[in-house]
């Protein structure tokens, strides 16, 4: 008999690729990390003598969900600015916080209790978009979580850097000069948006991508207020600045894209640019409702994103996915539009193809990282089961989700965080509560 690290056994096995396949009574192989095979249960048990045996009937494995947008450290923001349009939220409820309250320390925090959540609800990679980002990769490389670290990209003085010239400087040195070659963290630049970066910045940040090989991902055409403001100022839509400056094309990551003409769905899909889709988002911000069915059909890449807790208020793919399954059918007329097969590739590969990351994660083959999650179909809400991947987009809930790996590290087992301290994390939470309700500083344990 071959010996393997981990072989897990469940009732179903849905790779994503090939699309719409389920395997039943099929076994995954582990070892140093990485998938090494696919096989029935039956053959799995003559041929391996696993270190860790792990059988899960009436589960279904999947690979990791990868959420393609998020502000890891606006956790400790969740609930503070509710009930807001967009723009009000963000000048009224979310920046005069983070200008007072944005530190090393609450990214850390902050950054933290999301690692927590997203692995809880099976959530193996995460796209982050927030201030200092060598922060949040030290937090996600010690909780063995998998990361794309983006630099954030702003003309004005936040805590964290002095100006966009400077936050691109920091985030070539901190993030991607120094996780280099990491197996668990990539890097990409991260301008938040056209109306707050200039043609100056743009034009070092093209150059810089360039050199350095490296993603970029913005918010972009989020409102139609984002639009005005931008025709307004500059006499152009916010695409056609980024085509002007070059930054058009597959390492692209557009953010939000509600607002698109058809001509501009045309040229997403031209150019290979990927969208981060963020329906619950968009549906609380009442930002509008994406064209997600009419981008898929263009042959455009579309992911998903939970956007941070300040605007959804949780980061649970599985909801997310349930949500944008629903909207797209609803805004498409078309009860066909998004079926559950592609709502679950969406969560998963392509998200990890918006990232780069697609030869790495986001599907169960041979050669990938062991990202993995294993979710309980026994529950009530989910039985009988017809058709696991139906059950798993439309029924199951994060409390559903058993077992989480990440490169074959075990970091959810039996619906419990294997090696992070939960009550730690609540304390830490409270005490930012604490903080930022008062508004004074109270003491750190």
């Amino acid at each position: 008999m071959q010996h393997c690290d981990t072989l897990i056994l469940a009732d179903w096995c849905v790779p994503v690729e090939p699309h719409d396949l389920v395997l039943t009574e099929h076994a995954v192989v582990v070892n140093d990390g990485r998938i090494t095979e696919i096989l029935p249960a039956a053959d799995a048990r003559d041929r391996y003598e696993p270190s860790t045996l792990i059988e899960r009937p009436g589960h279904v494995l999947i690979p990791g969900l990868v959420n393609a947008h998020t502000h890891a450290a606006m956790t400790l923001f969740r609930g503070l600015a509710d009930d807001m349009p967009l723009e009000r939220w963000l000048r009224e409820g979310i920046w005069p916080v983070e200008t007072r309250w944005v530190s090393a320390e609450m990214v850390r925090d902050g950054t933290r209790l999301a690692i927590a959540e997203m692995l809880r609800s099976g959530c193996t990679c995460f796209s982050d978009q927030y201030f200092y980002p060598g922060i949040v990769a030290e937090s996600a490389v010690e909780m063995q979580m998998r990361a794309m670290v983006g630099t954030p990209i702003i003309e004005f003085t936040t805590p964290w850097a002095e100006n966009a010239a400077d936050c691109m400087r920091k985030g070539a040195e901190e993030v991607h000069d120094r996780y280099a070659n990491h197996a668990l963290i990539s890097s990409c630049f991260a301008p938040h948006s056209t109306g707050t970066v200039s043609d100056e910045s743009f034009n070092e940040l093209r150059v810089l991508a360039d050199q350095l090989d490296s993603p970029v991902q913005i918010h972009l055409h989020e409102t139609a207020q984002e639009i005005a403001d931008a025709i307004k100022e500059t006499g152009k839509r916010p695409f056609d600045r980024l085509q002007e400056h070059g930054l058009v094309n597959s390492s692209l990551l557009a953010v939000h894209a509600v607002h698109l003409t058809e001509d501009e769905i045309s040229q997403f899909a031209d150019a290979g640019v990927s969208v981060a889709h963020c329906p619950r988002s968009n549906l609380k911000l009442a930002s509008g409702i994406a064209e997600v069915a009419t981008m898929q059909k263009a042959g455009i890449n579309v992911a998903l994103g939970t956007d941070g807790a300040a605007s959804n208020n949780v980061l649970d793919m599985l909801g997310e996915m349930r949500t944008a399954a629903l909207l797209a059918k609803a805004r498409a007329n078309d009860a066909s539009a998004l079926p559950a097969a592609d709502a679950l590739r969406m969560a998963t590969l392509n998200g990890a193809i918006a990232l780069g990351l697609a030869d790495s994660i986001g599907s169960i083959e041979p050669g990938k990282w062991a990202d993995l999650t294993c979710i309980d179909l026994r529950h009530i809400n989910s039985q009988p089961v017809y058709d696991p991947v139906s059950q798993v987009v439309y029924t199951a809930n994060a409390n559903q989700v058993s077992d989480v790996w990440v490169a074959g590290r075990h970091q959810v087992e039996d619906g419990n965080l294997t090696r992070i301290d939960e009550n730690e994390l609540l304390q830490r939470a409270s005490e930012w509560r604490s903080r930022l309700h008062n508004g004074k500083e109270t003491k750190s344990t």
